[in-house]
Formats: structure tokens, C-alpha cells, sequence
């Protein structure tokens, strides 16, 4: 058997286990703390748990793998035949998960490339999709990578929250930011912008700015083929209706997925989130 390349990503990719298992794909979980506990993303909390102690302003903060787990990770993936890695991270401008990644990989038994995509949730899972595709053709490692920033220079990430205070309180967005989104009691548009949470717009109304994030992503999808990924937390009948819109406004929709964010998004973004990915093909 030749020496295949794995790919790695982590578990804010929110990619279905169906679809990891098909395309080879593993992802090493980040921690959300609840209380006095550490517990695993996709395994140990569930998004229904964690927007119940955010109701009731119970201390949820996240963790970065540690470098040992993406140590046993490189490790088994060596084991199996892989003769190359490629680790695909979410934003290190939000996360320690690519430090903790590269750190791994000075001591990884096979050659292991560990990529700051700049992207997070479906957006993440795009990239190690492209990456995936190539690995499982034949591709070499550089050919995933430059499959994998292909894709992350073709996809944009928009989100609706209904509160800024979650994204302040974990220093994900700054003060001044959540000050100007709490202001006048308007509704805050965000996007994924150089790896970090960015205020795109402040609209009056949770239905006008659900309505204004549908017509950013029409304009951003335009006429070419793209995949859509249409995020909510504790928000499945607003994430349903929109992604209903999205397909009757989007000629070149391929694929559309629409799903729960895991937990440790959640625990940033709050109940009420509802996120759109938009990914040229």
C-alpha cells in the first residue's frame, strides 16, 4: 500500500462524522470548561447543555488541544501508513490550537505541514474537504495545502449573534467593537476578516438583520458554483427558514449544509447564533 497523507483538522470544523469517516479526515477536539470541568467538544458537552448554563450565566470558557494529543494523533496517523500530515487549524488569532499543532509536529514521526487556515466552523471544513480530495487522488502534501488555501482564499464567513457581550467576555472581539454593536440596543452583523471577528454592520432588528445577512451572502455567492454552510446555535427553526431563502436566492449552489454549532463557538457567540459560510469551488 503507498504512503498515503492524512489530514487533520480540529473540532471546530463541525464537519459530519459521516463525512470525516468518508474522506479520511480526524479531528483532535478542543475543551470547553464548564464550571470545575474540562470536557471534550463532540464528545463530552452537548450544544443542548452548554446553551443552558449560558442562559444561566454559568462560567464556560474554551481550551486549546494539548500538544501531546496532536502528538498520539500524528503518531496513530504514522502507524496507519501515512507518509505525510496535513494539520488544517481554525484562526490562531482566535485559538492556540495551531501553536499547540506545530509544536506536535517538530517531533511527528513522518513530515507534518500544520496550516493556519484563518477560518473556523464550516469555513475550516471546507479547507480540509479540498484537502481531503487531493489526499484521497493521489495528491502530495504541497497539492493538499495548496487545495486547502485555495479553498480558504474563496470563502467567507458571516454570522448573526444577538449579543455581543459572549464574543467581549472571551476577548474575541474588542470592547470599543461590543460597545458600538450594544449601542441603541441595534443587532450586530459580524464577519471572519484576516482571522478575526470583525463588526461588518448594526441593524435595528433581529429580522432585519437576519434579512440583510441573507442578501450579504446572495451578493457574496454571486453566479459561480459555491457551497454553503448555514450555522445556529439553540436557533434550528431561524437557521431552517434561512437556509430555505439562501437556495431559492443562490443559482450556483452546489452543496448546503445546515447544522449546530459545537460548543465551543457556542460558548463565544452565545444562544441565538446564526452563522453562513460561503465557499467558492
Amino acid at each position: 500500500m503507498s504512503r498515503h497523507v492524512a489530514i487533520v483538522t480540529d473540532s471546530t470544523a463541525y464537519l459530519p462524522h459521516r463525512t470525516m469517516e468518508r474522506h479520511g479526515i480526524t479531528a483532535v477536539p478542543l475543551t470547553v470548561v464548564l464550571g470545575d470541568r474540562a470536557l471534550e467538544e463532540g464528545t463530552e458537552i452537548s450544544t443542548r447543555s452548554l446553551a443552558q448554563a449560558l442562559q444561566k450565566r454559568r462560567p464556560v470558557t474554551t481550551s486549546r488541544p494539548s500538544p501531546q494529543l496532536f502528538a498520539e494523533t500524528y503518531r496513530k496517523a504514522a502507524e496507519a501508513g501515512a507518509g505525510g500530515i496535513v494539520s488544517l487549524h481554525l484562526s490562531a488569532e482566535l485559538s492556540g490550537t495551531y501553536d499547540a499543532a506545530v509544536l506536535a509536529a517538530r517531533e511527528a514521526p513522518v513530515p507534518v505541514r500544520v496550516v493556519d487556515t484563518g477560518m473556523i466552523a464550516m469555513a475550516l471544513g471546507f479547507c480540509a474537504l479540498a484537502a481531503a480530495e487531493v489526499a484521497q487522488s493521489g495528491g502530495t502534501v504541497d497539492e493538499a495545502v495548496t487545495a486547502a488555501e485555495k479553498r480558504a482564499s474563496g470563502t467567507s464567513a458571516y454570522f448573526y449573534v444577538d449579543t455581543l457581550d459572549y464574543l467581549r467576555r472571551g476577548g474575541r472581539i474588542g470592547t470599543a467593537q461590543a460597545f458600538f454593536g450594544s449601542a441603541l440596543a441595534v443587532k450586530p452583523l459580524l464577519q471572519l476578516d484576516g482571522g478575526r471577528i470583525e463588526l461588518l454592520e448594526k441593524v435595528r432588528t433581529a429580522s432585519k438583520a437576519i434579512a440583510r445577512l441573507e442578501e450579504i451572502v446572495a451578493d457574496r455567492a454571486g453566479d459561480a458554483p459555491v457551497d454553503i454552510a448555514v450555522h445556529h446555535l439553540a436557533a434550528a427553526d431561524r437557521a431552517s427558514a434561512l437556509a430555505d431563502r439562501v437556495r431559492g436566492r443562490v443559482a450556483g449552489l452546489a452543496d448546503l449544509h445546515v447544522s449546530e454549532v459545537g460548543a465551543v463557538i457556542g460558548a463565544h457567540t452565545g444562544p441565538g447564533l446564526l452563522g453562513v459560510v460561503v465557499s467558492a469551488r
